[in-house]
């Protein structure tokens, strides 16, 4: 991917705030345990922390309590952890490699793409085992992107961020409405529901097991390759003139982005925003150099998630309200301050 020797070069024009990346790590790492230990705690029966300590220690089979905590709660709370750190990651990837400050896998249509591969799934085989299912999501999350960016490059001036998000919209919009076609005409409409709205509720351990591999490589994978990611979000004519190989940067970092987003729509629906909200208030606290950015919008986005789902349980007990329009109340606004800003500039 280029030369390591000359990374180091261009660290003296990076803003870059290691301690505070530091400092807001270990924080959020704290208030991430304490947010998990609350989640498996609250829902429609209460559970006292000492119980939840006892159900992963010194588990009961024939406690109920226990299973509750062992066989819904816990898998739903890592889960979150899961997902909430993918998302963010793959929107700050997307961020730096195209230098689109309103890139997210929600809005540029690799949620959307993943969803319709999904609908696809369930009509045609809905007895596809979930490990398959992850795969055509990662397919789907891919054509979502190929038409986005496909579309974008066949209007006159190429590809801009503003075309970016409208082709994003427009795709979106097309998929969600043959997703929902797909759902009415095969009656999957109750199948389907869950992933449109984008909740952990109902996550088995099957689910998480399955997804946690693809998911803790891709972020691992993020680490390693986010020098390159900095030196790319400086601009092509400044990264090629440090000697980096831009194409194979961007076709790793697209890779990474589909395993991130395509095993977490699997999982848990198209959940938005996150990968939009995150890296912003990351780049605002720590800089620009994505070492720090993307491990700390990994703990960052995790406890986003498990702290929106604690939210989702708690608006109108015993009913859930979808984790998705939780997070789309904080969103939405966010993206139209930086559409706003983004026009000005």
């Amino acid at each position: 991917m280029g030369s390591k020797s000359q990374v180091p070069s261009a660290k003296p024009s990076l803003k870059s705030r290691p301690l505070a990346a530091t400092v807001i790590m270990i924080g959020g790492l704290a208030l991430l345990v304490i947010s998990l230990i609350t989640s498996i705690s609250v829902g429609a029966a209460d559970i006292t922390f000492g119980e939840v300590w006892r159900a992963i220690f010194h588990f009961n089979a024939d406690n109920t309590q226990h299973l509750i905590i062992q066989q819904l709660r816990l898998p739903r709370a890592i889960a979150g952890a899961l997902v909430g750190s993918a998302f963010a990651v793959a929107g700050a990837i997307m961020q730096g490699v195209t230098r689109n400050p309103l890139s997210d896998p929600g809005i540029l249509g690799i949620n959307a793409g993943a969803g319709f591969m999904l609908a696809l799934c369930f009509a045609f085989f809905p007895k596809l085992p979930f490990h398959y299912v992850i795969l055509f999501s990662f397919l789907g999350a891919a054509v979502g992107t190929a038409l986005v960016y496909g579309i974008s490059a066949l209007a006159k001036g190429g590809v801009t961020p503003v075309r970016i998000v409208l082709a994003g919209s427009a795709v979106s919009a097309l998929l969600l409405a043959l997703s929902e076609g797909i759902a009415i005409s095969y009656h999957i409409g109750q199948d389907l529901a869950f992933w449109f709205a984008g909740g952990i509720a109902g996550t088995k351990w099957l689910q998480v097991d399955i997804m946690a591999p693809w998911i803790v490589v891709a972020l691992l994978g993020a680490l390693l390759v986010s020098p390159w990611i900095t030196l790319l979000s400086m601009g092509e004519d400044v990264a090629i003139g440090l000697g980096l190989r831009i194409g194979y940067v961007k076709l790793a970092a697209f890779v990474l982005v589909l395993v991130l987003a395509g095993a977490s729509v699997a999982a848990v629906g198209a959940i938005g925003f996150i990968g939009l909200i995150i890296p912003h208030v990351v780049r605002y606290l720590v800089g620009v150099d994505y070492r720090w950015i993307i491990p700390t919008s990994a703990v960052l986005g995790a406890l986003l998630v498990v702290a929106a789902d604690i939210g989702a349980r708690m608006v109108n007990p015993p009913f859930e309200t979808p984790i998705g329009a939780i997070i789309a109340l904080i969103g939405v606004p966010f993206f139209l301050y930086l559409a706003r800003k983004k026009g000005r500039d």
